[in-house]
């Protein structure tokens, strides 16, 4: 049985990871400058977007008050409420309808980017149950 053509599909078919690669890159990219701009906005110094957990502790503090919360994140099944309230309070502390909040669960590097480059102030953590 010749395996020839099985081992040159899959050589031509090998080259998907350099993409792939290559674009999350580009949505790393694009999470850091939103995130970037979001807390010189806010008043946070900037370089806190590229420390990886700094950045996270931040964003749950620009929106609870309490950069602790986003340990919750840790808790498995509970945290899928935890991200999608995180996102909805996020947006309030710019200013944003709750629309851009559940924009956000599904496309964070999109509304960070729009949140970023719009003419939206921080105001502050909100103190609501969402």
């Amino acid at each position: 049985m010749d395996y020839s053509e099985y081992a040159s599909s899959y050589a031509q078919s090998s080259g998907g990871g350099a993409g792939s690669t290559i674009f999350s890159l580009i949505l790393w990219a694009a999470l850091v400058l939103g995130d970037w701009i979001l807390f010189e906005k806010a008043g946070e110094p900037g370089w806190k977007s590229i420390v990886p957990g700094l950045n996270i502790w931040t964003m749950f503090d620009l929106a609870y008050g309490a950069g602790w919360k986003c340990l919750l994140l840790l808790v498995p099944l509970f945290n899928i409420v935890v991200w999608c309230a995180f996102c909805i309070r996020f947006c309030k502390a710019f200013g944003c309808h709750f629309i851009f909040g559940i924009a956000m669960w599904f496309l964070p590097s999109f509304v960070l980017l729009f949140l970023a480059f719009s003419k939206v102030r921080y105001e502050g953590p909100t103190y609501s149950f969402l």
